[in-house]
Order: structure tokens, then C-alpha cells, then sequence
């Protein structure tokens, strides 16, 4: 490992490492426009210049490896006024409309300028204009601000794997845009307003809405899929204005999809903000106290067979471990948290986890996909697999629908007879597996949703057991979620009790009139006309399907709203924080369960947010740690048998529209419209 000196400190670092990596190390911050640690390094803005010695002239430092014994200097009058140059040469064509710019106040030009710029400019003749370019209904260009730091394309090409950016001409008529005049088809395209260090690349639903230093932050986790990606909610007054990625290396990096960050703007429209109760065939405004004795009264002398709950892909785990209680208390075993009828149960923990963690795909060599498509389903996770992917020696098969992955493939078919065929052994694929010294597979809710999922999960457990992908260290075998809500249901047992119903009997239940009252906390996937003629409470946050089908409709709180526990797909336990209020008279789910108890005569034992998070704890202790990962123990699961003839397919046909608050958004309705091609209808699947 070589030692070098920086600015009089020394410093020992791994070979490779690039001088200003070195100085990022040791605190001292070099000014990059460029450079960033996850992109390929590029050394086209020439504003990280460093002296070094016996150099006879400034180095580039994130172009420069390390060297024994290297000697540099960052803070040299030479080195200054060379970055004064670079700046003076780079705002020669850059228009001076800080005032408007949607960048301004979090814009690294600004910053450097103010460090390194001069007070005035000595370029007299006509600035440069540049057509500004169509990117779709998310990214908003003004491209005469461009500095050409390329990291817009390299992202594009590299992380996100749809190589549709590019540089076009030389020198000052170089131009960065789309080779062919179209939108930007990549689900990650948001995260180049991020990386843009100037504002040539700003938010489109975005522009003009507000300045950053009028916002407030507030840390959270997104609730769109289940990855769990760390977000930061950025309000003002009571709005939510926009939502950006926060680092964290475990889970999404620094990256967000495009619905996780533009489809916020759904929380205003279609809220549900007071008490509904349906009279002569129509829903009418009534208050919270009529609501719930309206509950209580058609409840009372009911048994619990007749009573059902299922909690949908949105709903947090205090509200589902209130509402369970509330139904044990009932005497009723028809709960589920499971509305696509996914065949999961509640044990072994191993068998419903990405055990291997996200991180962990990094470290596999072989990977079997099975009626998933993560680019649709987790782009962030996909994005991961390429990661890995373009380190080289990892090979990717798929069975199920064909997808137009963002990294080379082998697509072995959508028959659900190859995965027997793997499981045994003699397909050409087991051997690809066995041979492999970290195999893994994950698992999709395009299989498991089937009406033989059972059998599908038992199939992709006998691949892992046969092919080696469980052992000391390493668990390959992984299930991808598509719910936020799935894994801490499934962790608290949100599940059908002794003799109860799952989904599937529910509405069955309901079409027969076998089942009088259905709880709908938040679930809007479910065929709404097999509800037949029970009573249905929903509590959610939206006027989506199920508020249209209700009989009582009780406003809940958005994920924004709240502050609420949800486990992501490796199993982690996180956090939101209530960043607004909910609107008008709508409560946090929790509370709104506790009331309702209180109406029953059925009094929950907890009145505060601490108590009931401790009552989790004792429903399962894996809550009392909070963004910790624990081994799950394997065991045997899933059922024998000859799987359905059914080709496999991904339940998603359409990203930007899966859950209430992204049909309700503008925006993803216009990516609707752009990239799926016709306007969405609803039907009782995601998407």
C-alpha cells in the first residue's frame, strides 16, 4: 500500500486509489464538478487540479492514481488560480439566471464560484445558446447551462443501464442529449437532477415551486415498493414538495425510483379527510363519533367467523398490530396481510426474505430469476444487479415473463416445467448453479401469487437446497416483495388464525354471505365486486377502489403523515417520521384502531405510540431493533407437487401505477400516457 503526503499530512492508502479519493480520506475537500465515487471518473471539468511535485505542471486528482512517496499540494496560489481559470472558462457560456434557476441555493457552480470565481468577467462576446432538450415528464433541461461534466450519461449508461444519453459535436458546439429526439425510458432517470451539479437538469413537476431554504426536512423511508430506499421529505407548510434519496449503502445507495420520488404529488389529490358512512346508496360526511358507533353497533353480536380484516401493501405494522389484537379480541381468525393471495406463510422467516440481503448480491456469482421482473418491480434493486453484473464473472438466468433487463441474460422460458427440471437437476442450468461459489435466486410474487405458488415456492427451496445456495455465511435463496407492508405483516402474523380465512376465502366468504363485516385497512388490490353484500369499513388514505366500495370510510395518514414501522424485503426494521400533518380530520391509523376499540368495548392496553411499539416487540422481538438485519433460520417450506402448466408472469405491466397515491398523482399519469403507451386501467392486480 503506498504512503503519500498530503498538504503536509501523510497517508497510506490501498493501490488504485486516485489522489483526491486519498484526500476525501484524510478531510481535505478538493472542488469537483465531474468526479463522482459511483460514476466511472471521466477528468473532463479539470477543477480538481492539484499540484504535485516534480510535476512540471497541475495534475487532474481524480484521474491521478497514488504513488509511493508522492508529494501534493492542494492549496497553492498556483493551484488557486488555476481553478480560478477553469471557473472563469467554464461561466464564459453560462447564463447568469441564478435568480430563476430551480439549482439555485443547492448548486455546486454556486459554491465553487463563491470560493474560487472572480468578481467579474472579462468575455465580452455573445454567450452560447443551446436548445434545450425533451427528456419526458420528470427531467426539465435547460441546456445552455450545461458544463459537459458528463455525469448525466455516465449514469445513464453505467447504473441505470439504458444507454440513451450521449455527447454530440466537439468543442463548443459539443451538445449532451439523446441521440434520437425521445423521453428518457429509464425508471432511475430522477437521479440525474441529483448528480446535474449545475441546473441544466432540474425536476420538471418541480420547477418553479419553491427555494430550498423555505423547506423543511424530514428523514423517512419510502413506501412505494419494498426495498425500503432511505428518503428525505422535503415540506412546506403542509404540503409535501418534494422527496430525494438519503445514503445508505445497505439498502439504495444513493439512488430512488422515479415513482418513489415524483409520484408525491398524489398526497394532495383524492385525500380523504373526513368520516363517510354510505346512506341511501350514497357515502355522506359524518363525524368521528357517529363513525365508529355506526362500526360498533352493526359489529355487536357478531361472532367472529363472520368478521374479516385484510391490510393492504401501504398499511404500517403499528396499525396492523393494532387491528390484529382489536380482531383477537373479536374472537375472529380471518385476518390477511397477504391481498395478492401470495403463498407465504409465517414460518420459517428464511422462506418470505431476500436473505441475502441487497449488499449481498454483490458478493454472488450466479443468479437465477424466477416470474420477477426487478427492473419494473425494484428498479433500485436492479440496479444493483447490473452493479454486480459489470464487475464481471456473474451469470443470469431468467424464468418467467421476458424482460428487457438492463444487463445480458439467459431467458430459459416462462414454463413453470424448467424450474422442475433445475430442482432435479437435469436442466443444463442446475449445473451452472452447483458449480457456482455464492449461487442465489429470487423469487417474484409473479409466482407466488398463482394459485400454485405453494408448489413454486417448494420448487425454488429444492433449487437452493440441491444447488448448494444454503450454507455456512451464505443463504441465496431470496424473495422479492412488491408490498412495503408485506414482510412486517407476515413478522407480526397478520395471518388466518385457527380455522380462519385467507383472501381468497374472504371474498369467498363475502359473495356467500358467510362473512357480514370486512375490515379493508388500505387495501385497494382486492376484487371489490366479490365483496357481495358485507359490510366493508375501509380506513386508508386515498378515494381509490376501496373507499368507493365502502359502507364506512375512516381517513387514514400517507406514509408522510405518520410515524410508523415498516420491514423491508431483506427484513429490516425502519422507521418514517411524520413530516405533515394529515389533512382535515384524518388520524394516524394506530390511533384511529385504538378509538374504534374503545367504541367496542373491546379497549386495546395501549394508548401511546412507545406502548404499542413495546407490544410489538413481545409480538415478535425482531421490532425491538431498529435498521439491524438478523439471520433468519431455515426449514422446510412450500408444498410437492406438479406445478400448473400457466406461463409465469410479473404482476406489474404498468410502474408508474401500483398503489392509490401514484393513480392519484399527475405526473405518473403522464408517464402513463408517455411510456406505457395507453391510458391505465385498474384492475384488481398491481398495476
Amino acid at each position: 500500500m503506498p504512503k503519500l503526503t498530503i498538504d503536509g499530512r501523510e497517508v497510506e492508502v490501498a493501490a488504485g486509489t486516485t489522489i483526491l479519493q486519498a484526500a476525501d480520506y484524510l478531510g481535505i475537500e478538493i472542488p469537483r464538478f465531474c468526479y463522482h465515487e459511483r460514476l466511472a471518473i471521466a477528468g473532463n471539468c479539470r477543477m480538481c487540479l492539484v499540484d504535485v511535485e516534480k510535476s512540471p505542471k497541475p495534475v487532474a486528482s481524480c484521474a491521478m492514481p497514488v504513488a509511493e512517496g508522492m508529494v501534493v499540494h492542494t492549496d497553492t496560489p498556483q493551484i488557486k488560480k488555476a481553478r480560478g481559470g477553469v471557473l472563469e472558462f467554464l461561466l464564459i457560456n453560462h447564463p447568469l439566471d441564478c435568480p430563476i434557476c430551480d439549482q439555485g441555493g443547492e448548486c455546486d457552480l454556486q459554491d465553487e464560484v463563491m470560493a474560487y470565481g472572480f468578481d467579474r468577467g472579462r468575455y465580452h462576446e455573445n454567450k452560447r445558446a443551446v436548445k434545450d432538450k425533451d427528456f419526458g415528464p420528470l427531467v426539465k433541461t435547460t441546456m445552455t447551462r450545461c458544463i459537459h461534466c458528463t455525469r448525466c450519461v455516465r449514469f445513464i449508461t453505467e447504473v441505470a443501464g439504458v444507454p440513451e444519453l450521449g455527447a454530440t459535436g466537439r468543442g463548443e458546439n459539443l451538445e449532451i442529449g439523446t441521440y434520437v429526439e425521445k423521453a428518457l425510458s429509464s425508471e432511475l432517470s430522477g437521479n440525474i437532477v441529483d448528480l446535474c451539479p449545475v441546473g441544466a437538469l432540474t425536476s420538471k413537476p418541480y420547477a418553479f415551486m419553491a427555494r430550498p431554504w423555505e423547506l423543511k426536512k424530514t428523514e423517512s423511508i419510502d413506501v412505494f415498493d419494498a426495498l425500503g430506499a432511505n428518503i428525505r421529505v422535503d415540506t412546506r407548510g403542509n404540503a409535501v414538495m418534494r422527496v430525494l434519496p438519503r445514503l445508505n449503502d445497505d439498502v439504495n445507495e444513493e439512488w430512488l425510483g422515479d415513482k418513489s420520488r415524483f409520484a408525491v404529488d398524489g398526497l394532495l389529490r383524492q385525500r380523504l379527510d373526513r368520516p363517510y358512512l354510505r346512506k341511501d346508496g350514497k357515502l355522506q360526511p359524518i363525524s368521528w363519533s357517529e363513525a365508529l358507533a355506526a362500526i360498533a353497533a352493526k359489529v355487536k353480536g357478531l361472532g367472529g367467523a363472520k368478521l374479516a380484516a385484510i391490510a393492504g401493501d401501504m398499511a404500517d405494522c403499528e396499525a396492523m398490530t393494532a387491528l390484529k389484537d382489536l380482531f383477537g379480541k373479536l374472537d375472529s381468525p380471518n385476518l390477511d396481510c397477504r391481498q395478492d393471495g401470495a403463498k407465504l406463510g409465517g414460518s420459517p422467516r428464511a422462506s418470505y426474505l431476500f436473505n441475502s440481503t441487497v449488499a449481498g448480491i454483490e458478493d454472488a456469482d450466479v443468479l437465477l430469476l424466477i416470474g420477477t421482473n426487478p427492473r419494473v418491480e425494484a428498479p433500485v434493486l436492479n440496479a444493483r444487479i447490473r452493479k454486480r453484473y459489470l464487475k464481471g464473472g456473474f451469470s443470469v438466468a431468467a424464468v418467467g415473463p421476458k424482460a428487457n433487463l438492463t444487463y445480458k441474460h439467459e431467458y430459459l422460458g416462462d414454463q413453470t416445467a424448467i424450474l422442475s427440471a433445475i430442482a432435479d437437476g437435469s436442466h443444463p442450468f442446475a449445473a451452472v448453479l452447483k458449480a457456482a461459489k455464492k449461487p442465489m435466486l429470487i423469487l417474484g410474487q409473479g409466482a407466488l401469487a398463482r394459485v400454485d405458488g405453494d408448489i413454486l415456492l417448494g420448487l425454488a427451496r429444492k433449487i437452493a437446497e440441491t444447488t448448494g445456495m444454503v450454507a455456512d455465511g451464505w443463504n441465496g435463496f431470496n424473495v422479492l416483495h412488491l408490498a412495503a407492508a408485506r414482510v412486517g405483516g407476515l413478522d407480526l402474523g397478520f395471518l388466518p388464525g385457527a380455522g380462519g380465512r385467507d383472501v381468497e376465502g374472504i371474498l369467498a366468504g363475502a359473495e356467500k354471505g358467510e362473512i357480514s363485516v370486512v375490515y379493508l385497512l388500505g387495501a385497494d388490490e382486492i376484487d371489490m365486486s366479490r365483496l357481495g353484500k358485507a359490510f366493508v369499513i375501509y380506513q386508508g388514505h386515498h378515494g381509490d377502489a376501496g373507499a368507493h366500495r365502502a359502507d364506512v370510510v375512516l381517513p387514514g395518514a400517507a406514509y408522510t403523515e405518520k410515524d410508523a414501522t415498516y420491514v423491508n424485503t431483506e427484513g429490516r426494521v425502519q422507521r418514517t417520521n411524520l413530516a405533515v400533518f394529515p389533512p382535515g380530520e384524518a388520524k394516524e391509523d394506530w390511533k384511529i384502531l385504538r378509538a374504534l376499540s374503545e367504541a367496542m368495548n373491546k379497549v386495546l392496553p395501549y394508548d401511546t405510540l412507545g406502548k404499542l411499539r413495546a407490544r410489538m416487540a413481545e409480538v415478535n422481538p425482531l421490532f425491538a431493533g431498529i435498521n439491524a438485519i438478523a439471520p433468519a433460520s431455515w426449514g422446510s417450506f412450500g408444498a410437492d407437487g406438479v406445478p400448473a402448466a400457466d406461463p409465469l408472469a410479473s404482476p406489474v405491466d404498468n410502474y408508474y401505477m401500483t398503489d392509490p397515491i401514484s393513480r392519484a398523482s399527475r405526473t405518473m399519469a403522464e408517464c402513463t400516457a408517455r411510456f406505457v403507451g395507453c391510458a391505465h386501467k385498474r384492475t384488481g392486480t398491481n398495476g
